[in-house]
């Protein structure tokens, strides 16, 4: 069971998920705890050390940095706080600690070792009582499509059977705003409201519980604004260039290994290009390594379609697919502007042609960059069938419509799952 946002409220609403008791509670182990385990061995002024005041302050950000993400990551689909607790956390700790020894700031290496081991321990237990917390329920108006509540989204979920205010004061209202209430229903919604109780359209409990957006009809399409956060793009483009700057030094060795791999194993380039389509709609070579005895330019659709088991795969082609580092070389796409590490991928031209004439909206997913790794590939891997790519479609949807730092952090995070397991490879 997770969490996810629908707002500011939260479907878990127990008195472990208010803010200021988890702020508190944060701030107690990553300061204090540490400081009072410290005292009987170095003194009861041990704080007034600069040191010891320094490597506080680095614990205390680390651990809010971390609560921030915590809170923030458990709103996004199959997002287990749990499993970000170590990543998150010891992320932030490195590079704050990376920050001190740059700069040659003095610091207490066991004041921080305490915090560290403390903060950690409690992050666990804080996410434990989260799940354990009371569950608001989910009170639903039995009109329109608020009826079609999934059982599987494991929420507790009440159906109203009287146009009537729940006299829970955790109650969650759910209902088809679209849809035909009735005076007597939107009454109970009003009023509703006015008690401060959150009122939400189905739409948002659906794509919150999924990870999808669907597409209906234009003028009543569940994506919102057509143009994602712009603001957020131009940060996102900034730290994709930083981060390839940064990852080229150690990428370039080990591409040139590769290289010389499949040199060895068979006969052809090490690299092949091939037509994609991109960022609002515009043409691009992508480069990758080279997987197959042949390579194809993206124009033929059946040769695009890597389908299981197929021949064309090479002995050191199957490796580097199953662990992905036959997309290495798109680092070069990044740097171009033609592509970021995040983003839905981009299809060959023949298949999103093809795709693009039988799924209405499809070229919406054009809306940014596409990505080396994607919120559609952690969660679905690779798919060919039109169902499927529907499907695919959902999960890029609502990636395009959510785009933010945190959703990217829960892909890259996701990502390192991926490549260890060989999830949805082809």
């Amino acid at each position: 069971m997770y969490q996810f946002n629908l707002g500011e409220h939260h479907v878990h609403r127990s008195r472990f998920h208010s803010l200021r008791l988890q702020l508190s509670y944060v701030l107690a182990f990553s300061v204090f705890v540490p400081l009072i385990a410290l005292m009987p061995f170095n003194g009861i002024d041990v704080w007034r050390a600069s040191t010891s005041q320094i490597s506080l302050a680095i614990a205390a950000i680390a651990a809010l940095t971390t609560l921030t993400g915590m809170r923030r990551i458990s709103g996004y689909f199959g997002a287990v706080v749990a499993r970000w607790i170590l990543p998150i956390y010891g992320s932030a700790f490195a590079i704050l600690v990376a920050f001190l020894v740059f700069f040659r700031i003095p610091y207490s290496t066991v004041l921080l070792g305490l915090s560290f081991v403390s903060s950690l321990l409690s992050f666990f237990v804080l996410s434990a009582l989260m799940i354990r917390g009371r569950q608001a329920t989910c009170y639903l108006v039995p009109v329109g499509r608020a009826s079609e509540a999934d059982p599987d989204w494991n929420l507790r979920t009440i159906y109203l059977t009287n146009p009537r205010v729940p006299s829970d004061p955790n109650a969650i209202m759910i209902a088809d705003l679209h849809a035909d209430l009735g005076p007597s229903w939107e009454r109970v919604l009003t009023e509703a409201a006015l008690l401060g109780l959150p009122v939400y359209h189905y739409t948002q409990l659906r794509e919150a519980m999924t990870g999808k957006v669907q597409f209906e009809h234009f003028s009543e399409n569940s994506f919102g604004a057509m143009v994602p956060s712009l603001a957020y793009q131009k940060i996102k483009r900034m730290i994709d260039v930083l981060g390839s700057v940064l990852a080229l030094p150690v990428l370039i060795p080990v591409m040139g290994l590769i290289a010389l791999v499949i040199k060895i194993d068979s006969e052809g380039p090490a690299f092949f290009k091939q037509k994609r389509i991109g960022y609002r709609s515009q043409f691009f070579d992508i480069i990758k390594f080279r997987t197959m005895t042949v390579t194809e330019n993206g124009e033929d659709p059946t040769a695009s379609i890597t389908k299981p088991g197929d021949a064309r795969i090479t002995r050191v082609g199957h490796f580097l697919r199953r662990s992905r580092l036959d997309e290495l070389p798109q680092v070069f796409n990044i740097l171009k502007g033609e592509m970021s590490w995040i983003g839905p991928r981009p299809e060959a031209i023949a298949l999103s042609m093809d795709y693009s004439s039988g799924i209405p909206y499809y070229r919406y997913r054009h809306l940014v960059r596409p990505g080396i790794t994607g919120w559609a590939q952690v969660h679905q891997g690779h798919v060919t069938a039109v169902q499927d790519i529907e499907d695919k479609l959902s999960y890029d949807f609502y990636y395009v419509k959510n785009i933010s730092f945190w959703i990217d952090m829960v892909v890259a995070l996701r990502t390192i799952r991926v490549i260890l397991t060989g999830f949805g490879a082809k």
